[in-house]
């Protein structure tokens, strides 16, 4: 009865003040992976995450090159982001937007599946759900929120789009807050670039291409040596 109450009661202002500063203006590293492949497909009775290397037989029936559905890009920046030092440090908050405008928003305390039938599934799940909520309690791990991503991101940060086609190569800790939030967008998909409407500038930080994975692991490192988290 006694948690019962301490839910019931209204909150005083100055812990929601607090709150609403910390969620602005709190140093960390906001990652969006942009033009995910994430969608369902229903192959028999059963939704399927869509992926070129299960279901190129669908490409007739979908109309559609199925050579970019690459899901498991997906994967690999999740794991790579998800298992950083900085995500450790609670100093990481990643969103994906999907090619069909699903926005997602990932908890910092999210496990990512080692696996990747283990990580379709999950994302099955999510797509039809809309959240995937803790074993361990209520809390979402996963879930989708309301488009666009630019009112989830904290007011005049600044926001980079990481493209390997952009005039400026830069060493990416040249672009490291020194105390406050940052924001890059980086693209989740086999080909093309990302060029949102949300970011102010595009860099790239390599005279080669990179994978998307790679990319992550390069921009963590370089905010991890900036701040200090080892």
């Amino acid at each position: 009865m006694a948690a019962l109450r301490v839910l019931e009661r209204a909150p005083d202002k100055p812990k929601v003040i607090k709150r609403v500063l910390k969620d602005t203006d709190e140093k960390r590293l906001i990652v969006v992976l942009e033009k995910a492949s994430l969608e369902t497909v229903k192959v028999g009775d059963k939704y399927e995450l869509l992926s070129c290397d299960r279901h190129n037989f669908l490409g007739k029936r979908l109309k559609r090159d199925i050579s970019t559905c690459r899901p498991d890009i997906t994967h690999q920046c999740l794991l790579m982001l998800m298992d950083s030092p900085l995500n450790r440090a609670n100093l990481l908050q990643v969103y994906i937007k999907t090619e069909k405008n699903v926005l997602i928003e990932i908890n910092p305390q999210t496990r990512i599946p080692r696996t990747f039938d283990r990580f379709c599934g999950l994302m099955v799940q999510l797509l039809d759900k809309l959240s995937i909520r803790s074993s361990e309690g209520p809390q979402k791990l996963l879930r989708v929120i309301k488009n666009p991503v630019s009112i989830h991101l904290p007011t005049g940060c600044p926001k980079y789009a990481m493209s390997y086609s952009a005039e400026e190569i830069i060493d990416p800790k040249t672009v490291v807050p020194e105390d406050g939030p940052a924001v890059f967008v980086i693209g989740a998909m086999a080909h093309g670039s990302v060029d949102p409407d949300y970011t102010e500038k595009a860099y790239s930080i390599s005279n080669y291409p990179l994978s998307a994975a790679i990319t992550c692991s390069k921009i963590c490192n370089a905010f991890e040596e900036v701040w200090g988290v080892r």
